[in-house]
C-alpha cells in the first residue's frame, strides 16, 4: 500500500508550484509539531495481559487547538495518522474554523474485542495522553470504528484524570453528554452541501446518478441525504463487495437489511433487480458521481483509467493518489477534494465544542444551516482559487487553506 503521508506530503510540492510559499512556513509544514506513539497495557476478558499500539500526531496549531479523529483498525500505522493529521490541518483552515489539526488511533481490530475490553482499551488511551489533551490544546473526536459511546468514555476518563468536568475536551458525544445534533449526518450531509454548491461548475446534471464506495457512517449518510434530494443511488459498497441497481436501490430495505446480517451481500434475494458486483467493478460503473466514503488510496494509477464518472467527491481522506488524480484530470473527470468535500464533520465537531464551552445546545436546524453556509462559503472561496491559479479545485483548496495558516503562522 501507498504511503499515505508521502500521498500528502507530493500534493503539497504541487500546491506550492503553483503558488508561491514563505520557505520556512513550508519548511515547517513537512514535520508535525508532534507525534506520539503509545503502548496501552489492556487486561483482556480471559485475564491475560495484552499491549495495544497506540498513536497522537498534532501536526500544526496555527490556527487554534489540534482537531482530529480517532480511528480503531487493524491497518491502522503512523503514516496513516501523520497524513490524516496533516490533510485535518488544512481541512479546518478551507473551512475557515479557529482549530489547528491532530489525529490518532490505535492498532486494533476493534470487532474482536468485547465491550469490556474495547472500554479498557479506549480508557487506556486517554491515560497514556491525558497530559497533551485538553479544551484549549488537543480536543480528538471519532473516526472509523469508534462511536458517541466511546468519546463518552474517553471524555469520562479524561475528566477523572484532569478533574475537568466541562466536557469540552472530546467531541462526537452522545447528544445527552453534550453531543452536537446532527453529528451523525455531519460528514454526508456537509458532502451533499459542498456537491450542491459546485455541481453546475463540475459539468453534473440536475439529478445525478450517484455511486458510492464505502457505506459505513459516512457513506450511508450521504445515500440517503442525495437520495432525499432527488439523486438516484445506483450502487454502494462495503468491505465484503458491492451491490448495482441500474434503476436505483432502494435505501430503506437496504439499510434494514444491513442492520439484520451485518452486510449488504444477499441483497439481491429481497430485491431481485439488484446484482451482486466486485468493489473493483463499483468503481468501473458508468455514471455521474462517484463517491469514494471509506479508506485512502482506492483510486490508484492502476485502476484510474478505468473510472465511468462524470465527477468524483471525496468523502473519504486521501481515496486517490497523487498518480491517479494525474489520470483523472487527463481524462477531464474533476475531483471535488476530500479537504473541502467531507469537512462537514470537523465543522460540525467544532460547533459542539463551542456549544459545551458557552453552556448551549443548538437545534439540529440551527447546526445545519451553519453548516450549510460554512460549505456553501468554503466551496466558492476554492473554487475562486482555483480559477484565479487556473489548476484544480484540489490546487485550490490547498492554496486557500496554506494562505490562511501562513498568514496566523507570521
Amino acid at each position: 500500500m501507498q504511503n499515505p503521508f508521502e500521498n500528502a506530503m507530493t500534493q503539497l510540492d504541487k500546491a506550492l508550484k503553483i503558488k508561491n510559499f514563505d520557505e520556512g512556513f513550508t519548511a515547517r509544514l513537512r514535520v508535525p509539531n508532534r507525534d506520539i506513539r503509545i503502548s496501552i497495557p489492556v487486561k483482556m476478558d480471559d485475564g491475560s495481559p495484552k499491549i495495544f499500539e497506540g498513536y497522537r500526531v498534532q501536526y500544526n496549531n496555527a490556527l487554534g487547538p489540534y482537531k482530529g479523529g480517532i480511528r480503531f483498525h487493524p491497518q491502522t500505522e503512523i503514516n496513516e495518522v501523520k497524513a490524516l493529521a496533516f490533510w485535518m490541518t488544512l481541512k479546518c483552515a478551507v473551512v475557515d474554523i479557529p482549530m489547528g489539526g491532530g489525529k490518532g488511533g490505535i492498532t486494533v481490530d476493534s470487532k474482536t474485542l468485547s465491550k469490556s475490553e474495547l472500554e479498557r482499551l479506549s480508557r487506556g488511551w486517554v491515560r497514556a495522553l491525558h497530559d497533551v489533551l485538553g479544551s484549549y490544546k488537543d480536543v480528538p473526536a471519532p473516526d472509523i470504528n469508534t462511536t458517541p459511546e466511546i468519546m463518552d468514555w474517553m471524555s469520562d476518563e479524561y475528566s477523572k484524570i484532569a478533574g475537568d468536568k466541562s466536557g469540552t475536551s472530546f467531541t462526537g458525544k452522545p447528544v445527552d453528554k453534550g453531543g452536537s445534533e446532527g453529528r451523525e449526518m455531519a460528514t454526508g450531509l456537509g458532502g451533499f452541501y459542498v456537491f450542491d454548491a459546485l455541481r453546475a461548475e463540475v459539468g453534473l446534471p440536475q439529478k445525478c446518478s450517484v455511486v458510492i464506495q464505502g457505506f459505513g457512517n459516512v457513506g450511508s449518510h450521504a445515500a440517503r441525504t442525495f437520495s432525499e434530494h432527488g439523486h438516484k443511488i445506483i450502487a454502494v459498497s462495503d468491505s465484503r463487495g458491492a451491490i448495482w441497481n441500474k434503476n436505483g436501490l432502494d435505501l430503506e430495505k437496504l439499510e434494514t437489511h444491513k442492520k439484520k446480517t451485518g452486510g449488504l451481500k444477499d441483497f439481491y434475494k429481497i430485491d431481485p433487480q439488484t446484482r451482486n458486483i466486485t468493489n473493483e467493478e463499483l468503481l468501473s460503473l458508468s455514471c455521474d458521481l462517484l463517491i469514494p466514503a471509506a479508506f485512502e488510496n482506492v483510486i490508484t494509477e492502476i485502476n484510474a483509467e478505468k473510472i465511468n464518472a462524470k465527477a468524483i467527491l471525496e468523502l473519504a481522506n486521501g481515496p486517490i493518489t497523487p498518480e491517479a488524480d494525474k489520470i483523472l484530470s487527463q481524462k477531464g473527470i474533476p475531483v471535488v477534494p476530500d479537504i473541502l468535500a467531507n469537512s462537514g464533520g470537523v465543522t460540525v465537531s467544532y460547533f459542539e465544542w463551542e456549544q459545551n464551552l458557552k453552556h448551549e445546545h443548538w437545534s439540529k436546524k440551527e447546526v445545519f444551516e451553519k453548516l450549510k453556509s460554512r460549505m456553501e462559503d468554503a466551496s466558492k472561496k476554492t473554487l475562486e482559487k482555483a480559477r484565479e491559479s487556473k489548476t484544480t479545485l484540489r490546487m485550490g483548496a490547498f492554496i486557500l487553506a496554506l494562505e490562511r495558516i501562513q498568514e496566523k503562522m507570521h
